[in-house]
């Protein structure tokens, strides 16, 4: 058997009474961590599976898009919109889902997939496009004080041209042809003159007569 001198008698008995005190907290802490490493690891390989599946579904919606089935791209689409709503695959889904619903004359169908996407969607640019493309279906419906208050949301600079030139587009269907007047000309000063939708819009503008203060 080994022998202690007197001082390592005395670190061992230390060490004892330490963990008589605190070897269980720290086996828990042990526990914790250990357990935390492998749910890391096990919560990355859950996302990595996650996102091979909605790309594995889009991939799959894309060739039903080809058929011009709109039973079967709402089918495959949903199956992303419910299954993966977090993954930037769903609000396309829904986009497409709705481009197919329109081409079919079901215009409600397309305007909830559009407002799913609005919902949903985490990318903003991705939302200020939905935007333009809701207010669109509110103008052939003649909804126009909706459609406007839809363009009033607050969107990146970017879509700011795109967006006025809609809402010319809502006035003028409106009979409010001033403001529609001034939304062309905002619509105007934020496009580039070398663009061939600059042209565009001032014959829209063109069309409407004199400017009117």
């Amino acid at each position: 058997m080994a022998t202690y001198n007197l001082e390592d008698q005395e670190k061992i008995d230390s060490l004892k009474a330490w963990w008589d005190s605190y070897g269980t907290a720290v086996i828990v802490v042990l526990s914790v961590l250990i357990a935390g490493l492998v749910g890391s690891q096990g919560w990355k390989i859950y996302q990595h599976q996650q996102r091979t599946q909605a790309a594995d579904l889009y991939v799959l919606l894309q060739q039903v898009q080809e058929n011009d089935d709109a039973a079967k791209v709402n089918d495959a689409a949903y199956l992303l919109m419910e299954g993966y709503p977090s993954s930037g695959y769903a609000p396309r889904a829904a986009m497409i889902a709705a481009r197919a619903n329109v081409d079919a004359g079901n215009i409600k169908a397309a305007k909830e997939n559009l407002q799913w996407v609005l919902d949903n969607a985490r990318e903003e640019e991705l939302k200020d496009l939905v935007r333009l493309r809701l207010a669109g279906l509110l103008l052939d419906e003649e909804k126009y004080d909706e459609a406007l208050k839809l363009l009033d949301t607050r969107h990146g600079e970017a879509f700011t041209g795109l967006y006025a030139d809609l809402k010319g587009d809502i006035n003028v269907a409106a009979g409010r042809i001033a403001e529609a007047q001034q939304a062309y000309l905002t619509a105007l000063s934020m496009l580039g003159t070398n663009s061939n939708y600059f042209n565009i819009v001032q014959m829209k503008l063109d069309a409407l007569g004199e400017v009117k203060e």
